[in-house]
Parts: C-alpha cells; structure tokens; sequence
C-alpha cells in the first residue's frame, strides 16, 4: 500500500505544497485560456483550449524541476527547451499564401509562444509577472489590433480620395 501511495502522491508532500500547485496550475490554465479567448474571438486557428494546455504544460515542466529541488542551471536548460520546442507549434499557426507571398499567423505563433512564456512564469511562482504580462499581451492583440485597422481604413479612404490605388510605396515597388 505504502508503494501505491508513494507513486501517487510521491512529490507532492503535504496540503500546503499540493495547494501551491494545484493553485500555479489553474491560474496557468485561466491565464492561457484569456490569450485563448481573445484568439479565438479573432477566429484565429489556436483558440482557448491550445493557450491552455500550452500554459498547464509550461507551467508542469517548470513546477516539477523546481519541486523535485533542480538547482537554476538545469531549470534553466529546461525552460530553453519550452522556448525553442513551442517555437515548432507556433510554427503550424503560420501559413504561407502562394502568389501573394502574404505570411499569415504571426500574431498567433508569437500568442502561442507568449502563453508558454507566461506558463513558466506561474510554474515558477511568478504569478504578479504572468498578470501584467497577460494584461501587456492583450493590450497588445485587441487595443493596437483596432489602432492598425484604423489607420488601414483610414489609409485605404485617402487612396481613394487621391485616385492612388498602389499605396504609398508604390513607386519604390516598381524599381525593385
């Protein structure tokens, strides 16, 4: 019985420490899942429930090492891993559209990789960090998201006014 009981609960110690982390595990989920919400909302390809396991799932790599009493050096090596490893999900997001040569998914890769960074952050007991990160990050996808359509209609409406239907740059275009 004793060996069950080791396997199940082995690291997890008393209340005290269950708590902590039951605790840093939902508030990674909770705050992956705003970043998810807003992506979502934009009808974007990753919404809340990529965000949240990407945050649990930061969040879990960083918990056990530090838990397990991991000196910094090898934490370290493990959050690099986290950083370059969601740089391949955040790459899926992306899309490359044939002759337009238009890239799209930026925003959601760069989301993606965020939400790790903010997993880590909570797993680390960083929590205040996460907070003004997520709120950073969503003043960042929803406030200048309508700033850049602003100036994209108010951009277009001058082009229309002028008769200037090539943009801005369209002669620096024409030389290349």
């Amino acid at each position: 019985m004793e060996v069950l009981k080791n396997e199940f609960l082995g690291g997890i110690g008393d209340s005290e420490q269950l708590l902590r982390m039951l605790l840093r595990l939902l508030v990674a989920s909770l705050l992956g899942g705003l970043l998810g919400f807003e992506r979502q909302h934009e009808h974007k390809a990753a919404g809340i429930r990529t965000h949240m396991l990407v945050a649990v799932g930061s969040a879990l790599f960083t918990l056990v090492p530090l838990q397990a009493g991991m000196d910094f050096t090898n934490v370290s090596r493990i959050i690099q891993g986290i950083a370059a490893g969601i740089g391949f999900l955040g790459a899926g997001t992306m899309l490359k559209l044939g002759e337009a040569h238009e890239i799209r998914g930026l925003s959601t890769a760069a989301c993606i990789w965020m939400t790790a960074a903010i997993g880590v952050a909570v797993g680390a007991g960083r929590i205040g960090l996460a907070l003004l990160s997520v709120g950073l990050a969503l003043f960042i996808l929803y406030v200048l998201h309508r700033v850049e359509h602003w100036f994209k209609t108010r951009q277009a409406k001058a082009e229309e006014d002028t008769g200037d239907h090539n943009g801005p740059d369209a002669a620096s275009r024409e030389t290349i």
